[in-house]
């Protein structure tokens, strides 16, 4: 099903493609493209009207398929890339607290002479 939509699509992209390079550019005529003779091919309003009635509804067409497609592929993939994501609790790692020791006290220095001394001991 989806492959015939695929194909159906591309067909419908084509020949949009088509319908839009055939119409008339502003200030040109179309009636040079088909040698003179296109006003009694397309009726007497000549082909704008034709040519525009034709690209707006393969133009609906291409929305309905591209609707469609962009349906079948997001009940078709029920996971998001974002789903997979680190986050930035996960990615950070948590520092360790060190307890404090309960001692405050901070131990005094010898005066610089004395220790030399003690040393000398």
């Amino acid at each position: 099903m989806e492959t015939l939509l695929i194909t159906l699509h591309y067909a419908i992209c084509a020949f949009l493609i088509i319908t839009i390079l055939l119409q008339a550019g502003k200030g040109a005529d179309i009636g040079a493209v088909f040698g003179g003779g296109s006003q009694t091919v397309f009726g007497s309003r000549g082909p704008t009207t034709f040519l525009n009635k034709i690209t707006v509804i393969v133009a609906f067409a291409f929305l309905v398929t591209s609707i469609w497609l962009a349906q079948i592929s997001k009940t078709r993939s029920a996971t998001s890339v974002l789903d997979n994501a680190v986050t930035t609790e996960e990615s950070i790692p948590q520092k360790e607290e060190i307890p404090a020791s309960t001692d405050t006290t901070v131990p005094e220095k010898a005066p610089e002479g004395k220790a030399d001394t003690e040393k000398a001991e």
